[in-house]
């Protein structure tokens, strides 16, 4: 007996599951059991299924026309690094209501003075008990006003270097104590927060990876980080996940259409079909200099796929296969700011829902630089490119078993 193509599974799941008049919960759930939110978790959370089977599935979810999984950073970051380093507890605990969208995420690494260098954090956190209390601030918190749960890297040990006295945590945003405070962006939107935490508590059982590992556990979350961006992976879903938005008891068909946090920004093979088509309708697919920009741009897409391919199948790894992609992201993303801006002129500085295209690609333009600095700047990914694969030699500093607390700072 054979066993009918993946494609042909999920468009007859979804002819089954699907009706536009159940919730967001109801129909996330039905996601969720079926194994499609995030199909490369391992079983029972997800199919165990590569990269490649995993855009199947996103595939013929989008060819269907339904509501996607619960998007956002529980889906992309904390689930799979739960994943990796969670007890099993953890993962039963943590993993299902990720999955099905009861629990939305955000982020908390960054802060002022600890963005490129990550690893000079000074979120502090101090163990009460079976209890930690954290003070510190965070910033560029993707969706905090929105999560129940953050991701947490907090410094446990300042008399240990200081990529070896962090500590990362499951840390519950909804608590006095905790204060989010979103930031305006150029497009006018509100994705980025800055996080202020005042004695604010995290159970010793959040803690994920073990006690002063958190530099460990945090380059896994990186690295999907990394991979995700790279693989233009870094749209949101229209409806919000958790319990703070209060889209879970809407209607799915509500969200329908709907464009997600970050817009027009989802670069691949179906924003280049877009712009062939924007051209034809233009006038101006036979223009030389516009079809040499879509072949340039398809090249460096189809070049990002056939990338993360690669490294999905364990040939010809360097290490910085995650640093790369994002790096080619970013390219692409400049390369498209610029078709963009050829194929609509001037009316490429016109925005709103009587402009052309409805704004989506005006926007797609505004936002365009922030890639290059989320997740890591393209200037640290080409550092890290140069240490780690490269071999070349580290910029000078201080010794590395130097106490954090002895490091120079800004104000010492």
């Amino acid at each position: 007996m054979t066993t009918r193509p993946l494609a042909e599974q999920v468009s007859a799941w979804v002819a089954e599951a699907w009706s536009p008049d159940l919730t967001v919960r109801e129909w996330w759930q039905r996601l969720a059991d079926a194994g499609y939110s995030n199909p490369m978790l391992p079983p029972p959370y997800g199919l165990g299924v590569g990269q490649d089977e995993a855009v199947t599935v996103g595939r013929e979810l989008a060819r269907a026309g339904v509501l996607g999984p619960p998007g956002g950073l529980g889906l992309m970051l904390a689930a799979p690094t739960i994943a990796v380093h969670g007890t099993d507890e953890q993962k039963e605990r943590f993993l299902p209501s990720i999955l099905n969208g009861e629990a939305g995420w955000c982020q908390l690494f960054s802060e002022p003075g600890a963005g490129s260098d990550l690893a000079g954090i000074r979120t502090r956190a101090q163990r009460d008990g079976d209890e930690w209390v954290v003070d510190g601030q965070k910033v560029w918190t993707s969706t905090g006003q929105h999560a129940d749960w953050g991701i947490l890297m907090a410094r446990t040990d300042p008399d240990l270097p200081k990529h070896k006295g962090i500590s990362y945590f499951l840390f519950p945003m909804r608590q006095d104590g905790v204060d989010v405070r979103p930031l305006r962006e150029m497009t006018g939107r509100s994705l980025f927060n800055e996080v202020f935490i005042t004695a604010a508590r995290v159970g010793d059982d959040c803690l994920l990876g073990g006690l002063n590992n958190g530099w460990a556990v945090a380059n896994t979350t990186l690295m999907f980080e990394r991979s995700g961006i790279g693989g233009g992976g870094t749209s949101f879903s229209a409806a919000i996940p958790g319990t703070v938005a209060g889209h879970l008891d809407r209607k799915v068909s509500e969200f329908l259409g709907e464009r997600g946090s970050l817009g027009a920004l989802e670069m691949g093979p179906g924003f280049v079909r877009h712009l062939i088509e924007v051209a034809r309708e233009q006038g101006r697919l036979t223009d030389p200099l516009i079809r040499q920009d879509l072949a340039s741009l398809y090249t460096r897409v189809e070049l990002i796929r056939l990338g993360i391919a690669r490294a999905k199948s364990g040939s010809g790894q360097t290490g910085a296969e995650g640093n790369l992609a994002k790096l080619a992201m970013s390219d692409a993303l400049r390369a498209g700011r610029s078709l963009v801006g050829a194929l609509l002129g001037p009316a490429a500085t016109l925005w709103g829902p009587e402009s052309a295209t409805g704004g989506a690609l005006q926007e797609m333009i505004v936002f365009s630089p922030a890639p290059s600095i989320f997740g890591g700047t393209d200037q640290i990914q080409k550092n890290i490119i140069g240490e780690r694969v490269l071999r070349l030699p580290k910029e000078p500093g201080p010794a590395k078993d130097t106490p954090f607390r002895d490091l120079p700072t800004g104000d010492r």
